[in-house]
């Protein structure tokens, strides 16, 4: 599952971060990391981006690299 996979209000752990160089390193930097928990907040009207909660604070990326971080969903 990855987080493009979350509904608005569900949440998971991430688990592992996809993508390469640079992309993966921005991931990181951002605080996309193993073991963290995020919660799908907003989609966009037309699907794309999404806003994540993390850490804190809210970070809105692209379904397309929303594909890229897997995540294990926590139960409700």
């Amino acid at each position: 599952m990855t987080i493009n996979d979350l509904k608005i209000g569900q949440s998971g752990t991430i688990t592992q971060i996809g993508g390469e160089g640079p992309l993966r390193l921005r991931f990181l930097d951002m605080g996309l990391i193993p073991g963290t928990r995020v919660l799908l907040q907003k989609v966009a009207p037309m699907g794309d981006p999404i806003q994540i909660q993390l850490r804190g604070y809210e970070l809105t990326i692209r379904r397309e690299d929303a594909q890229k971080i897997q995540i294990r969903e926590e139960a409700r």
